[in-house]
């Protein structure tokens, strides 16, 4: 999935046109998701404008993955996704992360799964020191909410 993708730049927000291009899905489809997934939430400015950051592409990308490629219903992939945060179904305690001593959010729990495994370290190889550096940012930003 990834590799037919273009990648993502680094940069904090994302309109709803270049998401659709990023993920190769119609903007419609991506209003569609946000009434069906609630991971989904771009943030709203001025004319009901939604810009996406970095995270909610990663996750619109696993959406697609998961109703384009694996094949899976809508309500299917609502069941994954909860799965994927809660530990394969089962209610689990949040996690602590070391050193930090603090518990996360399902949010940030949820948040933090979807970018680890949408960017796997073999791929750092791949990306510029300045891509792993944002991303890196970024996962600080989240769990720091």
């Amino acid at each position: 999935m990834a590799s037919s993708l273009p990648a993502i730049p680094a940069k904090r927000y994302f309109t709803i046109g270049e998401v659709a291009d990023l993920c190769d899905v119609k903007p419609h489809v991506l209003r569609y998701w946000e009434q069906e997934f609630v991971q989904l939430k771009p943030m709203k400015r001025r004319g009901n404008r939604r810009y996406y950051q970095h995270h909610e592409v990663l996750m619109v990308r696993r959406i697609r993955e998961l109703l384009y490629e694996q094949g899976f219903t809508i309500s299917g992939a609502r069941n994954r996704l909860r799965e994927l945060v809660t530990g394969h179904g089962r209610a689990v305690d949040p996690p602590v992360l070391p050193g930090l001593g603090q518990e996360l959010s399902q949010t940030q729990t949820h948040l933090l799964a979807a970018m680890l495994e949408q960017s796997p370290l073999e791929s750092v190889d791949a990306m510029g020191m300045e891509e792993v550096k944002e991303e890196l940012l970024q996962i600080r930003a989240l769990l720091s909410l």
